[in-house]
Order: C-alpha cells, then structure tokens, then sequence
C-alpha cells in the first residue's frame, strides 16, 4: 500500500503537469491558428477590395450604358428604320451586358439579380414601343416612343440598379 502511495506522489502531479501543458499547447496553437487566419483574411481583403470596386465601377458603367437615352444615342444612326433600331438597341444591350456578366462575382446576389431585372425592363421597353410603331417607320419616331415610355416610369430601371449598386457599396465601406 505504501508503494503505490509513493507512486501516487510522484505520478499524480506529474499527472497534472502533463494536463496542464496540453491544455496550454492547445490554446497556444488555437490563437496562433487563429492569428494566421485573421492574416490570411486581411491578405486577401488586400487583394480583393479593389477588383470588388473595379466591378462595381464596370457595372455602374454598364448600367450607364444600358439606360435607354444613352443606347439611343449610340445606336441611332441617319435612315434607320424603328426595326433596324429596334434589332440594334437589343443587339447592343445583349452585348453590353455579356460582357459585363461576370462581375456578378463581385456583387450581392440580390444586386445582381436587381441588374438582371434592369436589362429585362429595358428589353421590354424596347419591344413594347416597337410593337406600337409600323417596322418601316423613322427610327425617331421608336426613340420618341420609347424616351416617352420611360418618362411614365417613377425610376428608369437603371437608376433604380445604379441606386441598389451604390448602396451595396455603401455598406461595403
């Protein structure tokens, strides 16, 4: 009885010191994983902020482009016919976004999806005053039509994206 006393003397608290470390060694590696990772973070926050605010800025761009004085503007060319005006404008826009799409990356799902949905309001303000217009007719007279048809709106489609990207930005920063 007396040995295993005397080796519960030196073992027991041998016990515990050995305890005592691993407990130690474990939060020692903890905070250093944890350290690592908020470097690694701060790393990569380094890298990504600006490519995240080019692409804002590209999408902000884009949605300059889409908005329908600025495609009309560019489109638009002497002796156009409205469906010659018509194939170009959603040509352009077609173009205009694809090129942009992978940005989407970049931002919120909900943001791009309020993106998507410009282009789309876009689209159907074309096709909706190109139905009202004979295909023959003065390109003008599909630009009046459709500048007409987006004075009605409270917001044309892109500002209301161009609105929802700068407050994503916002947030961002």
């Amino acid at each position: 009885m007396n040995e295993i006393l005397d080796i519960l003397k030196y073992t027991l608290p041998a016990l515990i010191v050995l305890i005592a470390t691993v407990l130690i060694i474990k939060q020692v590696v903890k905070i250093d994983q944890n350290r690592r990772n908020y470097e690694i973070i701060s790393k990569n926050q380094q890298i990504i902020t600006p490519i995240r605010l080019q692409a804002y800025e590209r999408l902000a761009l884009l949605l300059e482009r889409l908005s329908p004085e600025s495609l009309i503007m560019r489109v638009n060319k002497p002796n156009m016919t409205a469906k010659q005006l018509q194939s170009e404008l959603l040509s352009t826009l077609r173009f205009e976004f694809d090129h942009n799409v992978s940005q989407q990356i970049y931002v919120t799902p909900q943001v791009w999806e309020i993106i998507k949905n410009s282009r789309s309001k876009i689209t159907q303000l074309i096709n909706g005053a190109a139905i009202r217009v004979k295909p023959d007719d003065s390109a003008l007279v599909l630009s009046k039509i459709i500048l007409e048809d987006l004075m009605t709106l409270d917001k044309s489609p892109t500002s209301l994206a161009l609105e929802a990207l700068k407050n994503e930005v916002k947030i961002l920063f």
